[in-house]
């Protein structure tokens, strides 16, 4: 009978060992998650410039421009911007960019795009948005005087990725800009042909 109750007592000090270790590692992550932040997700710079390649023929595609116009679009290929730190962490690096941390953004130009033109083009594009689940989060849409501005930014749904259409008649330069968000990146993985490759529409 004595050597069940040594058993069970030491089996009983086993668990509680095992739940304190269990306890402390919660602990410890709940800590590292208060200090850090949400972690950023990894991203394959190659893999980004694809879809962002992808969406912005999405979009091009939406604004139903003339055909010609796709021989004039310019776009220098995808760009990064920076990103910070998370968590309390983040106070101990104030306006400090993260260098393993990068957002991810395509941008591309239709110069001499008549004002008729640049309207009707973003309002297509506007509803081809909407259907497909985007929400607008800021309409640029204004005229002071002589100066007219026609622009909006859609978020997709459930994500950070948005799209951004711009135009005023000073430049009638019709810009969009597509952007991807922030992801941790492997060290050279932006140096890739194909994280750097330019876009040109498919006629």
């Amino acid at each position: 009978m004595k050597k069940k109750r040594v058993g069970l007592t030491i089996l009983a000090a086993v668990g509680a060992l095992a739940l304190l270790a269990v306890g402390v590692d919660a602990g410890a992550k709940k800590v590292s998650e208060l200090w850090n932040g949400k972690p950023y997700p990894s991203a394959d710079p190659a893999a980004v410039a694809q879809l962002l390649q992808e969406r912005s023929q999405w979009a091009y595609d939406g604004l139903g421009l003339p055909p010609a116009t796709a021989g004039a679009v310019h776009s220098s290929g995808m760009d990064t911007g920076a990103c910070y730190y998370r968590g309390l962490r983040g106070f101990g690096h104030i306006d400090d960019a993260r260098l393993d941390v990068v957002d991810f953004s395509l941008r591309w130009e239709v110069p001499g795009t008549p004002e008729n033109t640049a309207r009707e083009a973003e309002q297509r594009l506007r509803q081809r948005l909407e259907r497909a689940g985007w929400k607008l989060t800021h309409d640029g849409n204004r005229t002071i005087e002589d100066f007219v501005e026609l622009g909006y930014r859609y978020r997709q749904p459930g994500a950070e990725d948005h799209i951004d259409v711009r135009w005023n008649n000073r430049t009638t330069t019709l810009v969009v800009s597509v952007y991807a968000p922030c992801g941790q990146v492997r060290p050279g993985s932006l140096d890739t042909d194909a994280a750097k490759a330019g876009w040109t529409p498919a006629a």
